[in-house]
């Protein structure tokens, strides 16, 4: 009876076993043919049944990962997140050609399920087609008549500068964090175009807001992330960065939900503040057309994306020339002495001075070359079958243009790696532009942020070179690693702002 049994146990295991297999190569034979791509698509690193690529990647330093696979696959090669096919573009004559020359075809967001559960395809950002047309020239247009890219906006820049600068003072050289001062004062030029107010850097809430911003950006490109984006029915159940991510994302719409509220209650349509006043005014206008997108939620989706991309990337190049200044103490004696030279101590700066100071221009395009604020750009989609290079890159692709090889290019840079503010520099030393540097990517997805941008970052750094010398505590060196997201931090530091006399 018990030889029986083992009989019968024996056959039973064969059998599990044999059903065990079975399922397996089902799965590996459905998941090679669910994720075959044509013969001209670009070459990639093997990838594993079912999770890809995922681990092929070192999830902290992404762009770097990418950068050195470009050296064995070619500048256009593919990875496998899950279940999501990405193609890589390196180099700015690949970045240019596809970005610019065939800009039309690489415009479109992919619709990740991290990024949809945020915004459900709303927004000036991630949205696509008419709506996202709609919305960014709306936005354009709006922002423009609040100063955007215009001298009318300086004042403005220069009011909450002198908020910063008695805030930096008050340490009198002694060491400090810069992060939450400058977060706070840059954020706060956003909050007046798009708000109407500032607020202040005593804020409670606004602080606490402000501080999360470094964890939205870090958590969304984070292995979660990309178990999130591959497989998000289970993952929406399970805790990781990918939660913190939706979080802060929620915590931040109910701010402006709060914002919405009073400004509603305050509307006056012959009274346009700021931007929610024109957009409530848009709401109103175009009540009953069909083809209008305007409505209170993507109102609040508009409104994340300024306050997000208006905030965190100028703010974080500013404490990244802090950094560079003091581990370069011999650059910022020169740009001192050009701005005591061309503007003085008695008034603050002004963008018509910026012709007048190109070293300091030259040090400041070289602070964003360097810093490298947005690594892998946010990814582009094809909206239809494209040849780059000799590959078919097939419509619904997901593409990362990897910004790092274009502004770290050795065929366009002297010196790619060493800061070096002669890149932007002529013989007879005046400013010239270089055609690689893109640190706010090309084409039709521009950031469109671009011009207050490079208004904030002159107007500040100017500013902050007129009234301090920076420099590190006693005994600490400048360390220039960085927090990996989709923008590239620096570190945590303390950093002394002495008063120039």
């Amino acid at each position: 009876m018990d030889s029986l049994s083992s009989v019968v146990g024996a056959y039973v295991t064969w059998d599990v076993k044999i059903l065990l297999f079975f399922i397996a190569m089902f799965i590996l034979t459905i998941d090679y043919i669910k994720n075959r791509q044509p013969a001209s698509f670009p070459p990639g690193p093997w990838a594993l049944p079912i999770v890809g690529n995922i681990f092929s990647v070192d999830h902290s330093r992404t762009h770097e990962s990418m950068t050195q696979l470009s050296g064995k696959y070619g500048d256009v090669f593919s990875l496998r997140m899950g279940q999501k096919w990405m193609v890589v573009l390196n180099g700015f004559g690949v970045l240019k050609e596809a970005l610019v020359n065939q800009g039309g075809s690489f415009s479109d967001r992919p619709p990740l399920p991290l990024y949809m559960d945020m915004s459900n395809g709303l927004g000036v950002v991630l949205s696509n087609g008419h709506l996202w047309k709609q919305q960014r020239r709306f936005a354009l247009s709006t922002l423009r008549n609040f100063g955007l890219g215009k001298k009318t906006l300086e004042p403005v820049i220069l009011d909450e500068l002198t908020y910063c600068l008695k805030k930096l003072k008050s340490y009198e050289g002694k060491p400090f964090n810069p992060h939450l001062h400058i977060n706070n004062a840059v954020s706060n030029i956003i909050c007046s175009m798009v708000f109407g107010h500032r607020f202040a850097y005593t804020d409670k809430k606004f602080r606490t807001l402000i501080g999360d911003f470094q964890k939205f950006f870090v958590s969304q490109t984070s292995i979660w992330a990309q178990f999130y984006n591959s497989f998000p029915k289970l993952m929406r159940y399970i805790p990781g960065q990918h939660q913190t991510f939706l979080k802060v994302s929620s915590d931040i719409k109910d701010f402006i939900r709060e914002e919405l509220k009073d400004h509603k209650q305050h509307w006056d349509p012959s009274d346009q503040r700021d931007y929610i006043d024109c957009y409530l005014n848009e709401i109103e206008m175009n009540k009953g057309r069909n083809d209008s997108t305007f409505d209170e939620e993507n109102l609040v989706e508009c409104v994340l994306d300024l306050f997000l991309a208006g905030s965190e990337t100028t703010s974080t190049t500013l404490r990244w020339a802090f950094l560079h200044m003091a581990k370069y103490p011999e650059i910022q004696t020169k740009v001192q002495a050009e701005i005591d030279r061309v503007i003085g101590q008695s008034r603050p700066p002004s963008m018509e001075d910026r012709v007048n100071l190109p070293y300091t221009e030259a040090v400041i395009h070289e602070v964003q070359r360097m810093s490298n604020i947005v690594p892998l750009n946010l990814p582009h989609m094809t909206n239809k079958d494209v040849q780059l290079r000799g590959y078919t890159i097939p419509k619904g692709i997901t593409v990362i243009p990897n910004l790092t090889t274009a502004l770290f290019d050795k065929n366009e840079w002297e010196t790619p790696f060493t800061f070096n503010p002669r890149h932007f520099l002529n013989e007879e030393g005046k400013f010239v532009k270089q055609a690689a540097f893109i640190p706010f990517s090309a084409g039709k997805r521009l950031c469109l942020g671009e011009n207050l941008a490079k208004m904030e970052l002159f107007l500040f750094f100017t500013s902050f070179m007129q009234h301090f010398t920076f420099s590190m505590p006693a005994g600490v060196k400048p360390v220039l690693d960085f927090i990996y997201g989709i923008t590239l931090a620096p570190c945590h530091y303390e950093i002394c702002a002495t008063p120039r006399m």
